[in-house]
């Protein structure tokens, strides 16, 4: 029991130590770019992003250097994102973090300004296909650059290794009436769909007309073998430890999987046989935005070593200066299949509402 105790203190005394470390870091960061002085304190810079992007020490290093408040909004579905980008209400966002299709329809919509990439210099130190923009889809338009690339990652399975001997193959066991009510799925419509597509073997951006009532009882089957639908990372690590999930398509990847790990929970996690949708979330500006110049700061100190390598060890995500490492122990079985602007996002929200509301299949 002593040693127990010792090991105990041990680790938390590395944990504080890591804290202290990356505090001394952070201040160092924020010091290294000038501390604002009060003048500028009624500046607020209005952030929307997703949990865990923007924690609350990374902020107040980024509000001291340059004198201002930020606010930060996080959202936990694309429809939720696009409803709060479409709000006429209040002054808006300057910021956005959203996935590369996500930003192509924003673009089209003329939602967002061209970046000051000369401004955002922290570029320099990305990966070198991250820093070939016009080869990113949906980021540019008309030889202007509206995104910059941030963190990424695939929505495979996440699985309980105590109920698989092995890890499973297919998307097929979401459906599995084997595991009924010890499956976890995301609240998405536009993924909803994509992914049931994927179960069929259809393309997932690109549905048919005709396609769409099928898929939706496919759903609806799906509804009533889930034992939830989950919206925030953290929501579906308690769901899965309360009710002794199985398997979980895992929405935030790896992010999921790493929070998973540190609650203790022993799971696996693969890319099935059809492959799995992936996304790369970058930083934009919109064009509701007074302060672009301060907003292309905020880009450029998300880019920064400091603040991209922490966010990837708290995370779990991957950044865009260093290669991630290898799936530990789990071997991708599939393709990634980068997202991609869909046929109709109305409807896909429209049907999916239908489906999580209890409609019967008869009814699609």
């Amino acid at each position: 029991m002593a040693c127990m105790a010792w090991q105990r203190a041990a680790g938390i005394g590395a944990q504080q130590t890591r804290r202290r470390s990356v505090a001394a870091a952070l201040l160092a960061l924020g010091l290294a770019g000038g501390l604002a002085g009060p003048a500028q304190a009624a500046t607020v810079l209005r952030v929307l992003a997703w949990p865990g992007y923007a924690d609350p020490d990374f902020v107040a290093v980024f509000e001291k250097r340059h004198g201002v408040k930020v606010e930060i909004t996080t959202v936990a579905s694309d429809d939720i994102l696009r409803a709060k980008l479409a709000s006429p209400d209040g002054p808006g966002f300057d910021l956005v973090a959203a996935n590369t299709a996500e930003i192509a329809r924003l673009v089209v919509q003329q939602m967002l300004v061209p970046l000051p990439v000369g401004n955002i210099r922290n570029t320099a130190r990305q990966l070198p296909r991250f820093r070939q923009l016009q080869a990113i889809a949906g980021i540019t338009a008309r030889g202007e650059v509206y995104a910059m690339p941030f963190t990424y990652s695939e929505m495979g399975l996440v699985y309980d290794r105590h109920q698989f001997s092995t890890p499973p193959q297919s998307i097929a066991v979401l459906w599995d009436p084997r595991w009924q009510g010890k499956v976890l799925a995301f609240d998405g419509s536009s993924h909803g769909f994509s992914l049931a597509a994927m179960y069929r073997g259809l393309a997932p951006f690109r549905i048919e007309p005709a396609r769409f009532s099928p898929l939706a009882k496919d759903l609806v089957a799906l509804r009533r073998n889930v034992r939830s639908f989950y919206s925030l990372p953290e929501e579906s690590v308690e769901l899965f430890r309360k009710h002794k999930v199985a398997v979980m398509h895992a929405n935030y990847g790896q992010q999921q999987l790493k929070q998973l790990r540190d609650a203790g929970l022993d799971v696996g996690y693969v890319v099935p046989k059809e492959g799995a949708l992936a996304w790369l979330d970058c930083w934009a500006i919109t064009r509701r935005s007074t302060q672009v110049a301060l907003a292309a700061e905020w880009i450029n100190y998300m880019l920064d070593p400091v603040v991209s390598r922490e966010f990837t060890r708290r995370q779990g995500l991957a950044n865009t200066l260093d290669e991630p490492p290898a799936l530990s122990g789990d071997v991708p079985m599939g393709p990634i299949v980068w997202l991609e602007p869909v046929e109709d996002e109305a409807l896909r929200a429209q049907l999916w509402q239908r489906i999580l509301s209890g409609d019967r299949p008869a009814r699609f």
